[in-house]
């Protein structure tokens, strides 16, 4: 098992990373020329500025069992085909039962900004927000050392 963090924009790179060091488990971060990350106890590959670039890069080393930290929904779909466990930032486990819903509300919100309609953007992230992601990649970590190979 590896961590890897879409880190564009990812607001729990250092959390993820200390949790994976603790743990013993590999982390990479992937990013883009626009972002600058060296983190001790993890690898950073950083990729051309590109629509897409980062995600193609991360779904391309993405395997079986990985724990992938994204908010990107669309990955987060691309992941779950390759049978990775996506998680968000605010600690929901993306999986078959909410990454259509997911999905359609992006396509929604989508179709609102291109009508020139707006959207309320997000409340300012909270302590307990990242309590409740770092609860759950621990125990992500802890089901993936535990049960290698298998799916929590």
């Amino acid at each position: 098992m590896n961590i890897l963090i879409d880190a564009d924009g990812c607001p729990v790179v250092d959390e993820a990373v200390a949790a994976a060091r603790e743990a013993g488990v590999p982390c990479i971060i992937i990013c883009d020329t626009a972002h600058v990350f060296k983190k001790d106890g993890a690898q950073t590959l950083t990729v051309s500025k590109g629509a897409d670039a980062v995600d193609f890069a991360l779904v391309n080393r993405v395997r079986p069992g990985d724990i992938v930290i994204t908010q990107d929904y669309g990955l987060a779909a691309m992941c779950l085909a390759r049978k990775a466990i996506p998680l968000s930032q605010d600690g929901l486990v993306y999986d078959a039962d909410n990454i259509d819903a997911l999905l359609l509300a992006r396509h929604t919100a989508r179709k609102i900004r291109m009508s020139g309609g707006r959207l309320r953007g997000n409340a300012k992230r909270t302590q307990a927000q990242d309590a409740v992601f770092i609860r759950q990649l621990r125990a992500l970590i802890l089901a993936g050392t535990q049960s290698p190979g298998t799916l929590p």
